[in-house]
């Protein structure tokens, strides 16, 4: 199976709702046999009565509880998807269209809730239609009582979750963690000063340039390691044009080849490539800090004005910009195990971070107090706990600021307030008065 393949296929089962539900019918079929087994085993060795053991159930008690069972565990699964997408609606209006696929689409939780519903609902329905007038399976009518029980449990915790769930801390918690799980697997190693990360650049005459042949698309991921070695074997360098995120048209250069690779096939090298709607997380280090800018910014617009969810937007961004600048951002070149360059893949440098997580949410939040200390209160922390070869696009980010706030608060007092930095935005008065009292417009320290 080509790797562009077998991407597509694991993305999509990591995003599918009805996937558990389908094993949860598998699991149904598989303890249906079992607790039948054990039932007849006690039945045949004299260990129950059928007639008084375990819930000692009439026939029409049996039915009248299993048929309770099913329409409970019917309702809850209509009640769960109904739930998601009226969650999927409001999140999409309230924060960002890009959490539905990276945080709410693929929760396990709620997807392993609506599975273990359909599962009761089969059990429940199977132990039902195997009744007869004189039998009562009292074993597995018991069970399937065990089963409904714990369903009404799941459902509670569900709807607990779900309320947890959509809160904007839990959001962009989520999407926090998961943009610092990106990081580590794109930039593995620290950041030492002595090492460059400037592109290193190449012979910018190709022996060959491949273009895209299918349907345009969003890059989502490359095979980097499978790249390297049909460069190595072909005694060569293979160049990726675009970067992860980047959208790609039809006939739009996609690689750049050298040496040797000018002979691989172009099936091979896009089979490398997988394209997509919609950006994800798996190979997108900045696609994290675009989710948490994009909650940022919706929260400051004048429709929602909700400066404290863009704060807490804010200590997630905060929170990544400290890893990216702790990690070495590697140069362009892939290298084989002789130290060869085999494949140029470009990602995204410092300035790019910083850029992305300053520049929108400064000019979309000027008119905030709140969002200006918080910001100030990022780089400020940020330069004393970075390495120095990462202060000056964060000192220049400061000017902006100062600039920014000069050019937006016509009172001084206000312009001095704006200049206290405060990790909580507005969480504080220590030194507020002293710096109102004692600048007239200056930076406060």
């Amino acid at each position: 199976m080509r790797w562009n393949r077998k991407y597509a296929i694991e993305s999509y089962i990591r995003s599918s709702l009805w996937l558990v539900p389908f094993f949860a019918v598998l699991a149904y079929m598989a303890v249906n046999r079992i607790t039948y087994s054990i039932g007849r085993w006690f039945l045949h060795n004299g260990l129950i009565d059928e007639k008084t053991a375990f819930l000692g159930l009439s026939m029409a008690g049996a039915r009248s509880m299993l048929e309770t069972i099913i329409t409970l565990n019917l309702s809850f699964v209509v009640f769960t998807f109904g739930s998601l997408l009226v969650a999927i609606q409001v999140a999409g209006g309230q924060y960002t269209p890009r959490i539905i696929a990276t945080t709410l689409l693929r929760n396990n939780a709620i997807r392993c809730t609506v599975g273990y519903f359909v599962f009761t609902m089969l059990f429940t329905l199977r132990v039902l239609s195997r009744m007869d007038d004189a039998i009562v399976h009292q074993f597995n009518t018991f069970i399937a009582a065990l089963f409904g029980l714990i369903s009404i449990v799941v459902f509670l915790f569900l709807i607990d979750y779900a309320a947890r769930l959509l809160r904007p801390v839990s959001l962009v918690n989520r999407v926090g963690e998961s943009g610092i799980a990106v990081i580590r697997n794109v930039y593995t190693e620290q950041t030492v000063p002595s090492r460059p990360e400037k592109p290193s650049g190449h012979d910018p005459s190709p022996d060959r340039i491949v273009t895209h042949a299918g349907i345009s698309g969003i890059v989502l991921a490359v095979d980097l390691k499978g790249l390297a070695v049909k460069a190595r074997q072909a005694d060569g360098v293979i160049e990726f044009v675009p970067q992860v995120g980047d959208f790609v048209a039809t006939e739009e250069a996609l690689f750049r080849l050298y040496g040797g690779t000018a002979a691989i096939d172009d099936r091979e090298l896009q089979a490398s490539v997988a394209l997509g709607s919609e950006r994800t997380l798996e190979q997108d280090p900045t696609f994290a800090f675009r989710i948490l800018v994009d909650i940022a910014i919706k929260a400051l617009s004048p429709a929602i004005n909700d400066p404290t969810t863009a704060v807490l937007a804010l200590d997630q961004l905060h929170r990544l910009l400290r890893q990216v600048g702790l990690r070495h951002l590697r140069g362009e070149e892939v290298r084989d195990d002789k130290g060869s360059p085999r494949v140029i893949f470009r990602t995204p440098n410092w300035e790019d971070f910083v850029h992305l997580t300053c520049t929108e949410i400064r000019h979309c939040g000027a008119g905030s107090i709140q969002i200006m200390r918080r910001m100030r209160s990022m780089l400020e922390n940020l330069i004393q706990s970075l390495p120095q070869h990462r202060h000056p696009e964060l000192r220049k980010q400061l000017e902006l600021l100062d600039k920014e706030v000069d050019s937006h608060y016509a009172l001084a007092d206000d312009r001095a307030l704006a200049r206290i930095p405060d990790p909580q935005g507005l969480g504080g008065s220590v030194g507020v008065q002293a710096a109102i009292g004692s600048q007239n417009g200056g930076r406060s320290t």
